[in-house]
């Protein structure tokens, strides 16, 4: 079993689902990838959730988690599908949030698909700490 999290700008285009979809379904098919973490903020987050629900009517056995960083948007009326709230999320200031939630999902991954174009912002943050963690990052914006 791996596990795979994404991390990409809130405003990426729609036009990397091709790209994405490719990369998972390599992720699939050549390192058993089984498990994937998404974020519940932006179109990226949007995108990689759309492209994996679609993928599972091929690779069934794929699971699929949005990874939440606030107990409120477990009710907020968006369908995320199966959710998973970071053990120890009760203890962090609501400001904290994303990023313990980031830093719990890097943690836990094996792989990281990121969608970055430019060095800041939350993605290019947890992208590289990523890579400092000496995770797999595939950045599909290259």
């Amino acid at each position: 079993m791996a596990v795979c999290t994404f991390f990409g700008h809130r405003d990426c285009p729609s036009s990397i689902d091709d790209r994405l979809r490719e990369t998972v379904i390599d992720l699939i098919t050549t390192y058993n990838v089984d498990t994937y973490y998404i974020g519940n903020h932006g179109n990226f987050d949007a995108t990689a959730r759309s492209v994996l629900r679609k993928l599972k009517n091929t690779y069934p056995h794929i699971k699929i988690y949005t990874v939440l960083a606030y107990l409120r948007d477990v009710d907020n009326g968006i369908d995320y599908g199966k959710t998973i709230l970071p053990e120890g999320f009760e203890n962090v200031l609501p400001r904290f949030a994303i990023d313990y939630r980031n830093r719990w999902m890097v943690k836990h991954s094996d792989f990281i698909i990121s969608f970055v174009t430019h060095n800041f912002g939350g993605a290019y943050k947890y992208t590289e700490l990523a890579r400092a963690k000496r995770k797999t990052v595939i950045n599909i914006s290259d």
